[in-house]
């Protein structure tokens, strides 16, 4: 069996324990039918093992990783499949560390979801390995991509502290309107979340079915001499079209739900590498997670933060604080070699500036500047608990935009590699 074949029986084992350490979570947490006399003790035990999994889960990850450098031939992350899967695998790195430190378990029962869903995102993308581009041979491939992922993951686990501090504190008993706003808010968090979690259930969907659909698309190209010609490339859906790409045909469509003809045409402005196609898997994800927040709605008949809630009662809502601050602090200077001074260097050396405000460019500096101001704030003016929380919450998913958003709708340096 070569390197590869390794590699990915590796990563489907990685997953499959994340999801069974998951499980032992909610057992630990997840319910009194579950506990004993002595709940502390339950907790304790429980966690200790779905930890044990989730590491073992981790071990199966790395070797994923160090497999498909070897048969790859240079460090996995030079497109989506491989950045996505790095991420879950320095997430998850830096939930173990955070574990070892703080001695708490209870950060796994959020931490393993958000491995799991970006585990899973990253398998909606081509597994096979692409040769690299010019720009992309070089050894700042790994030190830029590797750090800015890094720091990424530290924001991660900030971010899901954060999470379950404002799971922990907001009154969902309460009638006031500030405690009214609050689990509203939080709530069209959660619906956020469903909706990614539908994107991935969606994608393989339609893989499973081998739904296809090809359009034709022309576009002009202005030549030195004020002339214009014209180039074509087919677009695949994998998914039904509800937008089609500007200036199209159809060449070849299935049938789905009646759903034979497009309905509208993407804006021309969405000059993202296949923007439409994109595009419309994005109407799909808000329709499909709509509609799983709909049914979860109503089986819960209540919302979904306050089934969550009663989880996260004998957690001291300070040390949730203390472990979102820290892991912020720690990541943002691997960010910023990371994101922003060794990407400048490798610019330099590729393209030969340090800077062309290139739309990830722009975003990476936004990231920065957001958790600069993060720092500030919670450094100078004593923004700890719910400010503290919130603006965690709201840097991951800036850093989600940075990472896969600007992808989707804006053409930029960045788009081949999809990172």
């Amino acid at each position: 069996m070569d390197m590869l074949n390794i590699s990915r029986y590796a990563f489907i084992t990685a997953f499959f324990l994340y999801c069974l350490g998951f499980i032992f979570y909610m057992i630990a947490f997840g319910g009194k039918k579950w506990r004993n006399r002595d709940p502390e003790l339950h907790m304790k035990r429980w966690g200790k093992i779905a930890f044990l999994i989730s590491v073992l889960g981790f071990a199966c990850h790395s070797i994923y990783f160090f497999t498909r450098w070897a048969g790859a031939g240079h460090v996995p992350t030079s497109n989506m499949y491989e950045f996505m899967a790095f991420l879950a695998l320095v997430i998850m790195l830096v939930f173990i560390i955070i574990t070892a430190i703080y001695r708490s378990f209870i950060l796994g029962l959020f931490t393993l979801p958000l491995i799991i869903i970006i585990v899973a995102y990253a398998s909606v993308f081509p597994h096979e390995v692409q040769p690299l581009i010019p720009a992309l041979k070089s050894v700042w491939l790994g030190i830029h991509v590797t750090m800015a992922a890094l720091g990424s993951a530290f924001f991660a686990v900030g971010s899901v502290a954060g999470f379950m501090y404002l799971l922990r504190v907001i009154d969902f008993q309460g009638e006031s309107k500030r405690d009214k706003r609050m689990q509203r808010w939080l709530e069209v968090t959660i619906y956020f979340v469903v909706v990614v979690v539908a994107f991935i259930g969606t994608v393989f969907l339609f893989r499973g079915i081998g739904y296809e659909a090809e359009f034709l698309q022309r576009n002009e190209i202005a030549a030195a001499e004020r002339q214009a010609s014209i180039s074509e490339h087919t677009v695949i859906y994998k998914m039904p079209p509800i937008f089609k790409p500007y200036n199209s045909e159809v060449v070849h469509i299935d049938s789905f739900l009646g759903l034979k003809n497009t309905v509208f045409e993407t804006p021309v402005w969405m000059k993202g590498v296949d923007a439409a196609r994109k595009w419309n898997t994005v109407v799909w994800s808000f329709l499909s997670g709509s509609l799983l927040y709909g049914i979860i709605r109503l089986l819960l008949r209540k919302p979904i933060g306050a089934v969550l809630h009663p989880s996260l009662q004998r957690i001291d809502p300070k040390h949730l604080d203390e472990i979102s601050y820290r892991a912020i602090a720690l990541g943002f200077p691997v960010y910023t070699l990371g994101a922003l001074i060794f990407a400048m260097i490798w610019a330099s050396i590729a393209w030969g500036r340090f800077w062309a405000w290139d739309p990830k460019e722009v975003w990476a500096l936004i990231t920065w500047l957001f958790y600069s101001a993060y720092l500030h704030l919670r450094l100078s003016r004593s923004w700890y608990g719910l400010r503290s929380a919130w603006l965690s919450v709201i840097g991951y998913i800036v850093v989600m935009f940075t990472l896969i958003g600007i992808n989707l709708i804006i053409a930029g340096l960045h788009s081949y590699a999809g990172v």
